[in-house]
């Protein structure tokens, strides 16, 4: 059933969001150039590797000048990449990973490589137990002002106590928090 929910949403929201889409692929090219996509390497249910779609927020040789986390006023992320990184467009494209299968609209994020070694091995497989999500308990709640510690706790609590109620709530909580408030 949430599989179900996750193609139909996605499909629409792609439709609906069309326009949208086009104008931030349209504003990160005339900033910054091509290619307006992202393709990051995450971690995905029990632990497969994935490319994970967003729009280009940062400078075109990010992953070379810095770590894989983001700070406050990072000076990789364009003027562009600052406004769709605080109303979440950047993570749009996430809707074609869920169309794949590689991700659900609801789940923990995933990962990148590099975090599988800041969890105990019970605690990354109970984490990779469900697909990863486009938003999650963590997101929902925190937003980017939570410690590692705190999100990580959240993905635990949401892989441990996943249901369609539970998911209904956080998208609905996400909706509060797209106002751009922690977001980095």
């Amino acid at each position: 059933m949430k599989r179900l929910v996750d193609v139909g949403a996605s499909v629409l929201l792609l439709v609906l969001l069309g326009p949208l889409l086009l104008g931030a692929a349209t504003c990160i090219a005339l900033e910054s150039g091509f290619p307006v996509l992202f393709r990051q390497t995450r971690l995905g249910l029990h632990g497969r590797e994935f490319g994970m779609f967003k729009f280009r927020s940062m400078v075109k040789n990010a992953a070379a000048i810095g770590p894989y986390f983001t700070a406050d006023h990072d000076p990789r992320i364009t003027r562009v990449g600052r406004f769709i990184r605080r109303t979440s467009i950047d993570e749009l494209p996430q809707l074609l990973n869920v169309l794949a299968g590689d991700m659900s609209l609801v789940g923990p994020r995933p990962d990148v490589p590099a975090q599988r070694g800041l969890y105990a091995d019970a605690d990354w497989a109970q984490r990779c137990s469900v697909r990863p999500g486009i938003t999650g308990l963590a997101q929902a709640l925190l937003r980017s002002e939570g410690s590692e510690a705190q999100r990580l706790e959240m993905d635990l609590c949401y892989s441990r106590e996943a249901s369609v109620w539970l998911d209904l709530k956080i998208m609905w909580w996400t909706l509060g928090r797209l106002s751009g408030k922690g977001a980095n």
